[in-house]
């Protein structure tokens, strides 16, 4: 378990230094999902409509900063840089591989191959982990329910996505945002 849980996902945004000028922009492909979600967050915070309307919001800023930090890590325009704007900006619609090949102009085993010497793992199974990833900020930082940070993520059944954290967490999600908050807990004591 990690000793330094906090909300990571977008802080190196903030950082300022002699590659980073601490000003973003977003590429033409990212921006109407940019848009999308801040009207969903101003429609949240309009209605207030029930108790979890905090919690979406939240999920919502963290996909924000998330996205521009992964855009910020991988600004190149390499085939593989393609995928990764395609991965960011969609994880939580139905991503086939040949939605992948098609956005790289790559085959198959090309665009695996390139993610295999850059991540140690193939396009798709980067796809599952930056899911994951996600996921495991909703689960520290929201009190959505496992089915709704499951479609939220991009899975289409809860059960594969509790199998699927579990097998690369080593742990359900449900202990993972238990120890996670417990920890959070523990920090403010």
């Amino acid at each position: 378990m990690s000793t330094g849980l906090k909300i990571e996902t977008g802080l190196s945004l903030f950082k300022r230094d002699n590659t980073h000028t601490g000003v973003y922009t977003a590429t033409e492909k990212v921006y109407p999902k940019l848009f999308e979600w801040f009207f969903v967050i101003g429609t949240e915070v309009n209605a207030q409509s029930d108790s979890l309307w905090v919690c979406r919001i939240k999920k919502y800023l963290i996909q924000i900063l998330g996205l521009l930090e992964e855009l910020n890590n991988h600004s190149e325009q390499s085939p593989v840089g393609l995928v990764l704007e395609y991965i960011h900006t969609n994880y939580p619609d139905k991503i086939s591989l040949e939605d992948l090949t098609k956005c790289a102009h790559l085959n198959r085993i090309s665009l695996n191959k390139k993610f295999q010497d850059l991540y140690g793992c193939t396009a798709k199974g980067y796809l599952l982990l930056y899911r994951l990833k996600i996921a495991e900020n909703l689960l520290t930082h929201t009190g959505m329910s496992l089915n709704e940070i499951a479609c939220a993520v991009g899975f289409e059944y809860d059960s594969y996505f509790i199998k699927q954290f579990t097998v690369k967490k080593g742990m359900t999600p449900t202990e993972f945002r238990n120890n996670s908050r417990e920890f959070a807990y523990n920090q403010i004591v």
